[in-house]
């Protein structure tokens, strides 16, 4: 495994691939599956409160997702918000049936992904405010040593300027797959591709970091640099 490999799973390292499927298909873990049936159960119950239920439980995944699919903190911020908000309202309009078929994590990204593609449209139209992704520490495991933290930190800087060259849809389905620990039918649904396709983006996404990483490390040698 590559660094590049080691940073996408670092902190959200997803079940291992399944034999001869390099994008990897795992399902989600059992944890996953209770904690949506623990909101779907809230929501039917009382909107109000299962919305709060909705968003201490994927309140991480959606910003962590957001962060790494926009490379600034303050435009993560805003992102997560406005899919919550439409989230919310969403809800509003739904029967009984509807909320009991509900996917939550998949629906919430699905929302995410929506809003930030949105936000790419206009972003040539609009100042880009706060710090980028690199200036900002990712959120701390209060866990971790001091070492570990600053190896994340940096780590999280490399990885942001990678993911930030790729294709959108690469961006999307890596972010996805390796960081937001989505399955690929999940991604296929949030995406609205094919599961091919899906498998296609991670794939070349991440063959893709590879080689710019590769490039980065040549130009520091040229450079006389070391790592």
């Amino acid at each position: 495994m590559t660094v590049t490999d080691e940073a996408l799973h670092q902190h959200h390292a997803p079940p291992a691939p399944a034999a001869g499927d390099p994008a990897g298909d795992a399902g989600p873990r059992d944890g996953a599956d209770a904690a949506a049936e623990r909101v779907v159960e809230a929501l039917a119950r009382d909107l109000d409160t299962g919305f709060e239920a909705l968003y201490e439980a994927y309140r991480g995944a959606v910003f962590s997702t957001a962060l790494r699919l926009s490379g600034r903190w303050a435009e993560a911020e805003d992102l997560s918000a406005e899919a919550f908000l439409r989230a919310y309202r969403a809800l509003c309009g739904y029967g009984p049936d509807r909320i009991a078929g509900l996917r939550p994590r998949a629906w919430l990204l699905t929302i995410l992904t929506n809003v930030w593609r949105n936000s790419l449209r206009t972003a040539a139209r609009r100042p880009q405010p706060g710090p980028p992704i690199e200036d900002a520490p990712d959120p701390p495991d209060p866990g971790e040593g001091v070492e570990d933290a600053a190896a994340r930190h940096e780590t999280g800087r490399e990885l942001a300027g990678l993911l930030a060259a790729l294709p959108h849809a690469q961006r999307a389905a890596v972010v996805l797959r390796h960081v937001t620990d989505l399955p690929v039918a999940e991604i296929s649904a949030v995406m609205g591709v094919p599961e091919g396709t899906v498998k296609s983006h991670i794939s070349r996404g991440l063959a893709r970091l590879r080689g710019l990483r590769a490039e980065q490390h040549r130009h520091l040698d040229q450079r006389g640099g070391t790592r």
